[in-house]
């Protein structure tokens, strides 16, 4: 008892009580996640179209598939932890066992604090990327932060579950749908940013005449500068070349000991090889 570990900021008896506590937070966090992207799905629909709505509507639906997949682990792993405890705690109540195996307990609960902070900040990447304040990478990162987090809680839940537990199987099976989802999340923040950036470089639409004829000047100034640049770089690779087919050629070395370089070979027409002898 005096080796086991003690918690730095919670007392052994309220682990128990945390746990729940955690996990309906997270429960909650997740499901008011789902509000509000609902909220910015319609926002968006009012305030934008074309491209941009088309972009922030598949960002938005591959965010909502990855709530509702986080949504189902989390459930799932709740299903499991009460199995665990069912099975382990034995004459104990269920507060003395998560007091007997508090260093699982606290895995667990900074597991579920890991994967409720990350959908909040999900949602709040998307609210920036849809509103054009905040930058495609945070969405990226977050969905990243997500796949560790549900991992975390995976790996937290499988140390006391038996191996033949069918909640554990669903568990590991949601875990792989999340981190599908996840992926889902990154491709379409991806391919979204890729089109909007195509689509503000190419949109002259609302450019005046003299607008347009300036940017019309300013990037033949760019072709020359680039062409002269490419101009420069062929004559660099072909000194570099000259250079390397010099050092690489092959040498005899001459009596005097001073090298001289072999003959080129002279171009023409080459032999037909000869025919193979019989033996």
């Amino acid at each position: 008892q005096e080796l086991r570990p003690k918690s730095l900021d919670i007392k052994q008896e309220e682990l128990g009580d945390m746990v729940e506590k955690e996990m309906a937070s997270t429960s909650e966090a997740i499901e008011d996640a789902v509000r509000r992207i609902e909220e910015m799905m319609s926002q968006a629909r009012n305030e934008s179209s074309g491209v941009k709505l088309e972009v922030n509507e598949r960002i938005l639906n591959s965010c909502t598939d990855l709530m509702k997949a986080i949504r189902l682990l989390v459930m799932t792993s709740t299903n499991l932890q009460k199995e665990i405890v069912e099975s382990g705690r034995g004459a104990a109540t269920t507060q003395e066992f998560y007091a007997k195996n508090s260093r699982w307990t606290e895995g667990l609960i900074s597991a579920s604090k890991a994967v409720g902070w990350g959908a909040t900040q999900l949602v709040e990447s998307a609210d920036r990327v849809v509103l054009h304040t905040g930058k495609y990478e945070e969405l990226i990162v977050c969905s990243h932060e997500i796949a560790a987090s549900t991992a975390q809680l995976v790996a937290a839940s499988k140390v006391k579950a038996e191996k033949s537990s069918k909640n554990l199987g669903r568990l590991q099976e949601c875990s792989r749908n999340v981190n599908e989802m996840a992926a889902n999340v990154v491709a379409s923040t991806k391919s979204g940013q890729e089109q909007i950036e195509e689509k503000d470089t190419m949109d002259f639409s609302g450019m005046s005449l003299i607008k347009l004829k300036k940017e019309e000047m300013e990037t033949q100034v760019k072709v020359l500068e680039l062409e002269k640049r490419l101009e420069g770089e062929r004559v660099r690779l072909g000194e570099l070349r000259k250079q390397h087919y010099a050092l690489a050629g092959t040498y005899d070395a001459a009596e005097d000991g001073e090298a001289k370089p072999a003959p080129a070979p002279r171009r023409g027409i080459p032999k037909k090889p000869p025919l193979a002898q019989k033996p």
